[in-house]
């Protein structure tokens, strides 16, 4: 068997290789540290494989072509930090409704406002769910490494596609700009999902058909021409003030997304079978998380980590069980107390439940971590 072959990449390089991978063939996005790596390697390598790249006057304009490219029947991606996720809020609501699928990455930096441009944070995870108003479907991953930002920007693109629906990419600058040995892929070695289209006649169709959990999306091009909207809407797509309708429609598109949480959420356990204190940590102090839970091991600790691949939907399942067995579960993460607060809401008083939280743009260490296990074993 030929050995795989390897590249040196950053992170941002590797997001952009997962993209293509994927089948992205439609990027729109704005500069802006620490993200900027994504566009400017998507410029080169979009037009080579027949895609388009362009540069938004904002990130607003940035969220909506991709929308556009999207409706276009082209997979789309837009590509960029904390200020700039905050403007793509309105058009992740529209995309939300409208259910117009699509992948934002967000690589994290200090805030609030311009903050740290050039240090990590890990405090736009809350954002990444309740960011848009109204009741919407929030899917979000979390890699860890520079490995798993090329696989989960795949699957990213594929769960878009699969449930029609924005999905953001959430890691921050120091896996972002962190460069590592990454095995690229062959064709089909991962799983690629495109969108699934109508089989009815452009007179028959119906964009949001409530036959299906998630209707086939034809190309908003050729024969098949239809209303989108951000309101509420009839199958049809034109609007409506039906409350019996409004009411469907928004739980819809909720459910389509929590009835298939078994299959969008994955983690990764270490060291649970047998652990009576365990870590809840994402992203990239997941690595100081697996290095401190090693260390303690090797002292006789049995200390276990829980590493979310799928930080929305929450993995309630995977923590609860852990809850069940351990007398502590340490949460360390870049803000002043987030994930911490579900982890509580699904531990219910089961076990204690401590943070360790830093938001000097400095990463939480493993000795940090360390000296909090020893501190309960």
């Amino acid at each position: 068997m030929a050995e795989k072959k390897k590249k040196l990449l950053q992170g941002n390089e590797a997001c952009a290789e997962g993209a293509l991978y994927a089948g992205c063939r439609f990027y729109a996005g704005y500069p802006i540290t620490p993200s900027t790596e994504v566009a400017e390697m998507l410029s080169v390598r979009l037009p080579k494989v027949g895609g388009k790249f362009i540069q938004m006057e904002d990130e607003i304009a940035s969220i909506a072509a991709a929308i556009g490219g999207s409706i276009a029947g082209l997979k789309s991606l837009t590509a960029t930090s904390g200020p700039g996720f905050s403007l793509k809020q309105e058009g992740i609501g529209f995309a939300c409704m409208a259910e117009i699928p699509c992948v934002i990455v967000n690589v994290m930096r200090g805030g609030p406002s311009t903050g740290f441009p050039t240090g990590p944070s890990q405090s736009d995870v809350m954002q990444a769910k309740w960011g848009t108003h109204g009741d919407h479907p929030a899917v979000t991953l979390t890699p860890s490494t520079v490995q798993e930002i090329l696989s989960e920007t795949v699957r990213a693109f594929n769960l878009a596609e699969r449930y029609r629906t924005p999905v953001a990419v959430l890691y921050d600058e120091i896996v972002g700009h962190m460069r590592e040995p990454v095995v690229i892929p062959d064709p089909g070695e991962l799983e690629v999902v495109d969108r699934e289209g109508p089989t009815c006649s452009p007179e028959e169709y119906l964009p949001y058909d409530d036959r299906y959990d998630v209707p086939p999306f034809a190309p908003f091009k050729g024969e098949y021409r239809f209303h989108i909207t951000g309101l509420n809407h009839k199958t049809d797509g034109f609007p409506t003030n039906d409350p019996a309708i409004i009411d469907w429609g928004n739980r819809k598109i909720v459910d389509k997304i929590e009835k298939n949480r078994e299959s969008i959420c994955e983690n990764e356990a270490v060291y649970l079978d047998d652990a009576s204190i365990g870590v809840f940590s994402y992203g990239s102090i997941g690595r100081s998380a697996r290095y401190a839970v090693n260390e303690v091991r090797e002292r006789g600790v049995k200390a276990g980590l829980l590493r979310p691949l799928t930080i929305w939907p929450f993995p309630d399942g995977a923590v609860s069980e852990m809850a069940e067995n351990v007398k502590a579960i340490i949460v360390p993460e870049m803000n002043l107390g987030q994930m911490i607060h579900e982890v509580k809401r699904v531990v219910h008083g089961r076990c204690e439940v401590v943070g360790i939280n830093r938001v000097d743009g400095e990463p939480i260490h493993p000795q940090q971590i360390i000296d909090i296990i020893e501190r309960y074993s």
